[in-house]
């Protein structure tokens, strides 16, 4: 079966409420074939800061911003039991057979997805890296936490006005991935 690919926005990580609210979400509303996909979030942000000041150029700005996924990698791990990090999509199965929530490390899976060409620029950002990973994988479903509501209109509306980078609408071109963005910060289940 296709994986679902659920990005967990970087904003969502400096939220008091994420772990409960996220293993609430994700009992109600994923399939056990879900790989999460964590956001740069405030370590991203950071990283923006001091390339706007050092100009750091691309490369090593885009590969420190892949770091600061991986760190959010290691706190999903903390607040989410059960978790396990992985660097590309082999090693799933095996965790979704043992009942565990595998999270990507993004800066392993770019390191390892060199053709994909998602360019090293602030134009891709999780959002993107999350597309690419599950046209990777073969997955049917991709879904963005985030700690706002979608804009309306589609994806290239979405990018027009910043809730989604630039880059993404080119990702999910000409697939039939499911795309969809939900408010953690409003979600509630269901009684």
């Amino acid at each position: 079966m296709p994986p679902m690919i659920v990005k967990v926005g970087g904003s969502l990580f400096e939220w008091p409420d994420l772990g409960p609210r996220l293993r609430g979400w994700l009992t109600k509303n994923a399939p056990r074939e879900t790989i999460l996909v964590p956001g740069g979030g405030r370590f991203a942000d950071i990283i923006r800061d001091l390339d706007r000041t050092h100009g750091l150029g691309d490369e090593i700005a885009h590969r420190m911003a892949l770091h600061a996924m991986t760190i959010n990698a290691e706190l999903l791990t903390a607040l989410i039991p059960g978790c396990c990090i992985i660097d590309g999509p082999d090693l799933a199965e095996l965790l979704w057979e043992q009942d565990r929530w595998p999270v990507l490390d993004a800066l392993a899976f770019c390191e390892s997805d060199a053709a994909s060409a998602l360019p090293h620029t602030w134009d891709v950002t999780s959002d993107s890296i999350a597309a690419r990973f599950a046209v990777v994988t073969g997955a049917t479903d991709l879904v963005l936490l985030k700690s706002a509501p979608p804009p309306a209109g589609g994806v290239a509306a979405w990018a027009e006005c910043g809730y989604v980078d630039v880059w993404l609408p080119r990702v999910l071109a000409d697939t039939n991935i499911q795309f969809r963005a939900v408010n953690l910060r409003n979600w509630e289940p269901v009684q």
